[in-house]
């Protein structure tokens, strides 16, 4: 049995895997219009009244959890799952809105004996699934860079707490720094460097930044939220550029030649369901944690991510 924490529109996607994964599974959810709504979508009921309170009825504990709630509840609703004894537990990035927080978590999971991912999907894109195994293939990567502009003008629009949204750059754009660190390799060294600030993101609007990954490739980034730009990632190998850009895609530009051509998909699955999600599900259900986010690992990533978005 596994317990779906969350019934909003994440919670959707993963029930639509659950059920073409033929697992057992229970939602677990809070308020009462998106229950009804998620019910109306997925078929599935759910249990009204929040996790404290289905807790308080003692119930068995599944084999694994997902935690798909919003970002200023993702801690608070993994301590409680950790202190009813849930031994491996999926939770919706960025597990928590501080390094505090996911130090604490940490603590609380190796105490408990309880395994803890962060669900960053795009590691499990077709797409990068095919990059990981050319990348292999051509020794390596000895450069990367990557853009995380987000559109200001859509998210200050956005019915999200001030806390989350003042988070922004932790709360969504590691989808994409994550991406680029699991590909290149983590942060040696790093030096950023912020200006600029939004009424809803004060710490900074605009980013860039440069070092060295543990595996020896140099990297760069930037962001400009007060303009125009798009998420991407670029890989280079002694061969070829890669190029992710929508992530969706993979666009290959050979060494001595100019055109960027489309590589071949098999992408079936990230066009049936949210990308990445079926493969990322598969994988921890069947508790093969080699391409998952460890709670470990965010926490070592959140400092960069802390000195990337300014706000140290």
């Amino acid at each position: 049995m596994i317990w779906l924490v969350g019934s909003g529109a994440m919670s959707v996607d993963y029930a639509k895997i659950l059920d073409a994964q033929n697992h057992d599974y229970i939602v677990i959810g809070r308020g009462k219009a998106s229950a009804e709504e998620f019910t109306n979508k997925t078929g599935k009921e759910v249990i009204q009244g929040g996790l404290e309170a289905f807790l308080e009825t003692a119930p068995t504990c599944p084999e694994a959890a997902i935690v798909s709630v919003g970002v200023a509840q993702l801690y608070a609703t993994t301590q409680q799952l950790i202190k009813s004894g849930v031994k491996r537990i999926l939770v919706e990035k960025p597990g928590g809105t501080t390094l505090t927080e996911l130090n604490t978590l940490y603590e609380q999971s190796t105490g408990s004996g309880c395994d803890v991912f962060i669900a960053y999907n795009r590691r499990f894109f077709a797409s990068v699934i095919a990059l990981k195994e050319r990348l292999k293939a051509e020794g390596g990567v000895t450069s990367f860079n990557f853009e995380l502009t987000e559109w200001a003008h859509v998210i200050e629009k956005i019915d999200k707490p001030k806390e989350v949204l003042s988070k922004w750059f932790l709360a969504n754009s590691t989808h994409v720094a994550d991406l680029a660190f699991y590909l290149g390799g983590q942060p040696k060294e790093m030096a950023s460097f912020v200006t600029g600030e939004l009424n809803w993101h004060p710490t900074s609007s605009i980013f860039s930044g440069a070092g060295v990954s543990e595996s020896g490739a140099l990297f760069n980034y930037a962001a400009n939220w007060e303009s125009a730009g798009r998420w991407a990632v670029e890989v280079f190998t002694n061969e070829n550029r890669y190029i992710l850009k929508p992530m969706e895609a993979l666009l290959i530009q050979k060494r001595g030649t100019i055109p960027q051509v489309s590589v071949e998909l098999d992408d079936s699955l990230d066009k049936e369901f949210k990308p990445g999600l079926y493969k990322q599900l598969e994988a921890f259900l069947l508790g093969d944690s080699t391409n998952l986010c460890s709670l470990d690992e965010q926490r070592h990533m959140c400092s960069f991510y802390n000195k990337m978005a300014g706000y140290e």
